[in-house]
């Protein structure tokens, strides 16, 4: 066995993991911890840059402690974040010039309506693979060039950068020596053209948005920089190597590495992607095509995507937001006391609907309640919710690409909750399976650190170590599924434009 280990740095919305691998794939170490949300309005989301940096830090000490790993037994580091969350700083101090608008932040639905209503819609959905919506970076980054005093002109003397948070991580951990991203997160801006495979210039000028802000864009598997001392525990010369979004970094984790193969990861928002090889496939079903890697020199690969916005999340609002919970961990044996929903059933429309409605101004929505309606029935809804929202993807995904899925592949937190894991094979008609590592997200990002710098040798070899821990096979029949499947459409129907008031107008969005 090889020696040495790989560090991965996995950045999500809610808190930061980072992971330590070794040769055979297997966890050594890991630590995690929370950084604050902020919401200064409805519909607004918002992150501290520098809280982030700081907690990463903290977290890389603390999954070394676990490993008894010092920082010089490390081969590589491989990022994977949070995507379309957007950071711009000084380049000359470091510093954010403002709080990080996170990708579930809706305050540009205006614009991109504005934007729609110009026609544009399909020609920057036939450069970007993207829907004009506010999730992605762009119209972020517009907002704040905008309306912070004095930024624009800064941008435009090439003062300040932009970057996804993978970018401000390598940023970080280069000393300031390097500002780049990769394919997978470029292509979630709004702003990459996928098929040139560069920063679209009449985008660019259609947001007036400087290029001299924008990070050279370079493929998932490279060497992005090394660490700096003063950055990175006094160790110099670890390359930053592999990068990519999360949700790509957790289809090349499960190994989804030919076309056709799909996962979902469940994580604050939940995304399905199917790997469709070299060749990009423009959706009809609203659904992202999008870069899902490149490795080296070899050309890029890409993938269909269903976004969800809220799954994982609407369990931190029954914990933080209504107290209906101490911890996540309460969920499952909550959801098991009742036999069923009752009727019960939970859109979690809270910023919002995703693939494949893209509705912003639809909200939240608890339908079905009684007077025998409990917390269980509550909290039962919410996780099925999840399900419900991943087939809704799964049949645009299947229309679009011409596929019939035989299994799905299923990551992350909630992959651990087998009532959930149940329902979702029962509500699909086809099985799950979910490998023994979960924390695929991570892992994809070590195994594409590990490939750029020797330390794994091929995807071939990589492929050999997915494991399989669980398989759900369906239980319910097909004229229960449909019946269940039905009454949920009826629910999403009547979240959607709620936000509108009777004119048309967004109270609260701007």
């Amino acid at each position: 066995m090889r020696a040495g280990y790989v560090l991965s740095i996995d950045q999500g919305t809610t808190g930061t993991t980072v992971l330590i691998f070794d040769h055979d794939g297997q966890v050594k170490g890991r630590a995690y911890s929370e950084f604050t949300q902020h919401y200064p309005r409805p519909g607004w989301v918002e992150h501290d840059a520098e809280e982030i940096w700081q907690v990463t830090l903290k977290v890389i000490g603390e999954a070394l402690r676990s490993a008894r790993v010092r920082a010089t037994d490390l081969h590589a580091i491989g990022i994977t974040n949070q995507r379309e969350t957007t950071v711009l700083w000084d380049r000359a101090t470091g510093k954010p010039v403002a709080r990080a608008i996170v990708w579930q932040d809706r305050r540009t639905a205006r614009h991109c309506d504005e934007l729609k209503a110009r026609g544009l819609e399909e020609m920057i959905r036939h450069r970007t693979g993207l829907v004009i919506d506010p999730y992605f970076s762009g119209t972020k980054v517009k907002w704040l060039l905008d309306q912070v005093d004095g930024l624009r002109e800064r941008a435009g003397r090439g003062e300040i950068a932009f970057g996804t948070i993978d970018c401000w991580l390598i940023w970080q951990l280069t000393g300031g020596k390097a500002h780049a991203t990769d394919y997978s997160n470029a292509s979630r801006t709004l702003l990459y053209n996928i098929q040139e495979l560069c920063w679209d210039e009449e985008i660019l000028e259609l947001l007036d948005i400087p290029k001299a802000i924008l990070p050279a864009v370079r493929p998932s598997a490279c060497i992005f920089g090394s660490t700096d001392p003063e950055m990175f525990f006094g160790t110099h010369g670890i390359p930053v190597a592999g990068v990519a979004g999360d949700q790509q970094a957790a289809l090349f984790g499960q190994a989804c590495h030919g076309a056709g193969l799909a996962k979902n990861t469940y994580g604050t928002g939940s995304f399905v992607l199917m790997n469709t090889g070299t060749q990009r496939v423009l959706s009809k079903e609203k659904l992202l095509t999008t870069i899902a890697w490149g490795i080296g020199d070899e050309p890029v690969e890409y993938a269909l995507e269903g976004a969800i916005f809220i799954t994982g999340a609407a369990v931190q609002w029954l914990r933080d937001g209504l107290g209906i919970i101490r911890s996540a961990s309460e969920v499952e044996a909550l959801a098991r006391s009742v036999p069923d929903n009752e009727g019960v059933y939970f859109v979690p429309a809270l910023v919002g609907l995703g693939a494949p409605h893209w509705d912003p101004y639809a909200r939240g929505l608890l339908i079905g309640i009684t007077r025998g309606t409990t917390r269980g029935h509550l909290v039962r809804a919410v996780l099925e919710s999840m399900a419900y929202q991943t087939r809704d993807v799964i049949e645009a995904m299947q229309r679009d690409s011409g596929i019939t899925l035989k299994e799905l592949r299923c990551d992350g937190g909630a992959s651990v909750n087998r009532l959930l894991m149940q329902f979702q094979a029962d509500i699909l008609g086809v099985p799950v399976e979910v490998p023994r590592i979960v924390e695929t997200t991570a892992l994809g990002a070590a195994y594409l650190a590990g490939l750029a710098t020797g330390f794994w040798s091929s995807r071939v070899e990589l492929a050999e170590k997915w494991q399989l821990d669980n398989r759900y096979t369906p239980h319910l029949d097909e004229s229960g599924r449909q019946r269940m499947f039905r009454r949920w459409h009826r629910a999403v129907e009547r979240s959607q434009g709620w936000a509108l008031d009777d004119e048309g107008d967004a109270p609260g969005v701007s």
